[in-house]
């Protein structure tokens, strides 16, 4: 079983999450905190026989002095963060208690970003009762949690770096729209031209993807609507599985009223982009919710 690091292991939420995970055989999880839980293993910062490594380690990254280092690790983000470098375990969960802003932060610092990835990003598995059209009722957003207001570049490595995750995650064949308030020309706007500008990018830089834009939402995933507002229909047009918002405002929204609305179970937010596995938990996700992605983190 995959090893699962928690820096916010004095919630009781990842303590009943850690429980299940445990039980179920789903993935080893390590708490990182101050109190004993039986059978799960739980790592005091302060008292640990790694704190002298993981503080030199984070002297060697960022050039702190010994000192300063030792006291910064003893923060159980960066233990965390350094446990899951150095490998001594597979992967890292948290922000019940941080903000999206310090998890993905220290992240970046510790951990890093896969090389050609110009910017972390992150998505949202959205399962959708009685949903035919997507994957089997499943669609991917993003981002919607991570990029504010990404520049064409940007939202072309969001898209390629998305289409990849479905791949490689879930087995998926990527069909990803890159939405709009436009289809194809029918409003003119610098907000459209970014999408259509970031499409050409995406599609140059993987040309074996199915990619579409700019595309509206209904033209993305109804075929009929596709059919009276375009010419030409491809794998993507009317049958996406992946959307690509154009900023954070867009996603944020979407994926919140779809969950509310339309009752659709949103797993997320998973980060993507980084050199190791990683989630950033809604500070509001339920105990269901978290061990449902770190099934999604350890296939």
């Amino acid at each position: 079983m995959k090893k699962i690091v928690f820096p916010e292991g004095e919630d009781e939420r990842i303590i009943e999450a850690a429980k299940i995970l445990k039980k179920e055989k789903i993935a080893e999880p390590v708490l990182i905190g101050k109190n004993k839980i039986e059978r799960i293993e739980v790592i005091n910062p302060e008292t640990s026989e790694d704190k002298e490594q993981f503080a030199q380690e984070l002297s060697k990254i960022t050039g702190y002095p010994s000192q300063i280092s030792r006291n910064i690790i003893l923060n159980p983000l960066y233990f965390g963060a350094m446990a899951l470098k150095l490998g001594k375990v597979d992967g890292m969960v948290g922000g019940c208690v941080f903000t999206s802003a310090e998890f993905i932060a220290v992240s970046k610092q510790i951990i890093g970003l896969k090389e050609g990835i110009s910017v972390p990003s992150s998505f949202f598995l959205m399962e959708i009762p009685d949903y035919k059209g997507g994957e089997n009722g499943k669609l991917i957003f993003s981002d919607a949690s991570v990029n504010i207001d990404p520049t064409p570049e940007e939202l072309a490595d969001i898209a390629i770096t998305t289409g990849n995750t479905a791949k490689d995650f879930f087995g998926w064949e990527p069909r990803v729209a890159l939405l709009s308030f436009s289809t194809h020309g029918s409003a003119s706007h610098l907000l459209v031209d970014k999408v259509v500008k970031a499409t050409k990018i995406a599609r140059k830089k993987a040309p074996e993807m199915a990619i579409e834009g700019e595309l509206q939402a209904d033209a993305a995933l109804r075929e009929d609507v596709a059919k009276r507002k375009m010419r030409k229909i491809g794998k993507v047009v009317g049958n996406a599985n992946i959307l690509i918002f154009p900023d954070l405002n867009a996603g944020n929204i979407a994926y919140k009223l779809v969950n509310i609305l339309a009752g659709a179970r949103a797993l997320g937010p998973i980060l993507q982009g980084f050199r190791k596995p990683l989630s950033d938990l809604s500070r509001g996700a339920k105990v269901e919710e978290i061990v449902e992605i770190i099934k999604i983190l350890t296939k």
